[in-house]
């Protein structure tokens, strides 16, 4: 499960000094000349892409006739598209690296800048589908040479703030394609009236072409000037693992850990519905809905808005939701939009809805490709991203090139049944009614599949989904089972002594706490007894072993739960309750809401069924006092010089999870907790910890000790 409680600025950013300190070093970057040149000629060869989808599928539709045939001649132009990547993607990379950076980039913008010059002179399907192919093959070179220059040109400091750029500029410059594509559209149809040059079937999108090719050979320019750029030296043979082998290898891994698993699921899932909404976009908003090409370049940008806007704001409004239930949320709500394109053909309703859609989409996205950088080892985060990118291009591809067809093959058995290809449904008329009844059967298998990716990503198992979410858009922590939840429901009657538990997570400074503690309270003559979970026993050593060795990384989650309950059942018995009867103070490190904690929210384990196992195995023992030591993992885990065990090993996400189920435990049971900011000094927490206990201490001589003590024992003189 996944209760998360953490402030917001330290659950995302770490420490104010650490956020501060990378705000000031991300500020700048384009001061640095070389870099601002670098990225000018991104944004110029990233405009170029997209404006160029928008204007070879206009113009590819325009040279058709026919629903079949235009479905069909726009699917080509997103084959032409994405097969380069599919064929080349895991090679060309490879072979980028071997050549002169700068030369390599000087003739891609060149060559797709003729390419793209070239298309209004032979406005012809197969020179369209030719030119964009090789256009492609030319950006697989162009793009791993521009990534490998930026470390080349900033400090290193500065490295994460221009890769942020860079990815912002390549996606961001869509919606600004789309609204130049539309201007360029209009001012293109005038001019073709008056301008011989501008005629033809070119007409519509003949300004934009040209200003396609110009943007391309701008960044050339560019580029050319850019003489920081050098050739990366490289010896030995290249091998790049073939598409084919990178998905089956990819595959074979994803299967056996289940959250990957669902989120390939819904990755997929949603790549065929976006291949749907791509394949029949221009036709369904040009077409169906009268929108002509400056509506489908108003929907096409309508989508990179929403976009934005879900990755800008999405998660910031769900505050510390969970993001394993978030992604697959997010992809369940995605079906509704997507239904209400396929429901409501209204070009204003469909653009709002694309938005929404997009929104969505910014949330999914990122959420899960997080979920991957933040969850799966280094040593197998390259073969799960290798996954994606082999698998999405061809999901993509297949989707994009194979819903035209079906669109026609819906519109025909339509109207053989009804006599049109047009359905009227009271006051609404769906025209070619085939791609409605695609776009609907998108928004089920978005639907479908975002549900399924939901129940196997699902880390907080028993919760309300409902109560979880209303509680994160109010910044609250959704209240966690208690640790008191016993399996008869009654907890053993109170012992003689004083049970003090100190909890936290990786560095929070427990340890050293309980150690100052036990010594104040022998001080004031307790008898005091420190332990610690896991190892306080024989039996206790030979579990900890098992549980904290990196070796066995990957155990099984209720594996773990049960060993960890083992080694407290024995901690209960052969320790702490025998101290607590004879009137001791216990003070342990670590005790059943660790297993809570990090058993339950952390490995996603139902809290309930954790609580009923610990309260069987302890007989619902449970400590007078908890000390919760609250700080950010990425303090705690700083502290560390290295991973020492298993669990200092796993993921920062791991660890915000586990610091979420602390707080929502102290939450849900504050009598018994005493929270405290563990990044203060030692001096003042421990002061305010003895202020906490002094209020529960029982008298310092036991009364079983004062039934004893009916007479003063001699003392004998040993000289």
């Amino acid at each position: 499960m996944n209760f998360r409680a953490a402030p917001r600025d330290s659950h995302r950013d770490g420490p104010p000094g650490r956020r501060a300190r990378r705000t000031r070093s991300g500020d700048g970057v384009l001061s640095i000349k070389a870099f601002r040149a670098l990225w000018i000629a991104l944004s110029l060869s990233s405009l170029g892409d997209w404006l160029s989808i928008l204007a070879l599928t206009v113009l590819a539709q325009s040279l058709t006739h026919g629903g079949v045939a235009q479905n069909a001649a726009i699917g080509g132009v997103w084959v032409a598209t994405l097969l380069p990547a599919l064929l080349l993607g895991p090679i060309a990379g490879a072979l980028a690296d071997r050549l002169d950076r700068r030369v390599t980039m000087i003739t891609g913008d060149v060559i797709r800048g003729v390419l793209f010059l070239s298309i209004p002179l032979f406005p012809n399907l197969t020179w369209i589908y030719a030119a964009k192919f090789l256009a492609g093959v030319t950006s697989q070179f162009w793009n791993p040479a521009a990534a490998a220059t930026t470390p080349n040109l900033v400090p290193k400091e500065k490295l994460e703030r221009a890769n942020q750029l860079t990815q912002l500029t390549t996606w961001g410059t869509a919606p600004l394609a789309a609204g130049v594509f539309s201007v360029l559209t209009l001012v293109s149809e005038a001019l073709s009236k008056v301008v011989p040059l501008f005629g033809g079937h070119a007409s519509k999108v003949t300004l934009a072409l040209y200003f396609n090719a110009a943007s391309y050979l701008v960044s050339a320019v560019t580029v050319y000037f850019l003489r920081q750029i050098g050739k990366r030296n490289t010896s030995g043979k290249i091998s790049v693992p073939s598409t084919a082998r990178a998905i089956w290898e990819g595959w074979r891994f994803i299967r056996k850990t289940p959250v990957i698993f669902g989120l390939v699921i819904g990755m997929l899932g949603a790549f065929c519905a976006a291949g749907v909404v791509v394949g029949l976009g221009p036709s369904y908003i040009t077409q169906t809905l009268h929108g002509g090409s400056a509506g489908w370049g108003l929907v096409f940008a309508a989508i990179f808005v929403g976009m934005a806007v879900g990755m800008a704001f999405g998660t910031r409004l769900l505050g510390d939701f969970s993001r394993r239930r978030l992604f697959g949320l997010s992809l369940t709500a995605a079906a509704v939009p997507l239904a209400l394109i396929g429901l409501v053909p209204n070009l204003i309703f469909v653009t709002f809805a694309v938005i929404l859609l997009g929104v969505l989409s910014g949330i999914a996205y990122p959420t899960g490709f997080t979920i991957v950088g933040l969850e799966v080892d280094d040593d197998t985060r390259g073969r799960v991203f290798a996954f994606f990118q082999s698998t999405i291009q061809v999901i993509l591809l297949a989707v994009i090139a194979i819903v035209p067809f079906l669109s026609s093959i819906f519109t025909a058995l339509i109207r053989a049944l009804t006599g049109s290809q047009d359905v009227q449904i009271g006051h609404v008329t769906y025209y070619s009614a085939g791609q409605n009844v695609v776009i609907l059967l998108a928004a089920v298998v978005a639907a479908l599949v975002g549900i399924s990716s939901y129940r196997r990503m699902d880390d907080r198992k028993g919760v309300p989904l409902r109560e979880d979410l209303l509680s994160a858009i109010r910044g609250e922590e959704f209240r966690a089972v208690p640790a008191t939840a016993a399996v008869n429901g009654h907890a053993p009657p109170p012992p003689p002594g004083l049970f003090i538990a100190f909890e936290g997570g990786e560095g929070a400074g427990k340890t050293t706490q309980a150690r100052l503690i036990a010594i104040w309270l022998r001080e004031q003559g307790y008898d005091v007894v420190t332990t610690h979970e896991p190892g306080a026993t024989k039996v206790g050593m030979r579990l900890r072993a098992l549980l904290l060795d990196t070796a066995h990384t990957g155990m099984s989650p209720h594996a773990e739960a049960l060993m960890y309950a083992a080694d407290r059942a024995e901690h209960v018995a052969s320790v702490i309750e025998p101290a607590l009867a004879r009137g001791s103070v216990v003070v342990t490190d670590r005790f059943v809401d660790s297993s809570l904690a990090y058993q339950g929210t952390g490995r996603g384990l139902r809290s309930l069924e954790i609580a009923q196992l610990n309260s069987w195995a302890t007989g619902g023992r449970l400590p007078d006092l908890t000390v919760l030591l609250d700080m950010p993992p990425e303090a705690g885990l700083g502290r560390r010089a290295r991973s020492a065990d298993r669990l200092e090993a796993e993921p920062l996400e791991f660890h915000r999870r586990v610091r979420a189920g602390f707080l929502s435990l102290a939450r849900a049971e504050p009598s018994r907790y005493l929270v405290l900011d563990a990044t203060r000094p030692v001096e003042e927490i421990s002061r305010e910890i003895k202020d906490r206990i002094r209020e529960i201490l029982p008298d310092p001589v036991p009364r079983v000790a004062e039934a004893n003590t009916g007479s003063f024992p001699a003392v004998k003189d040993l000289k």
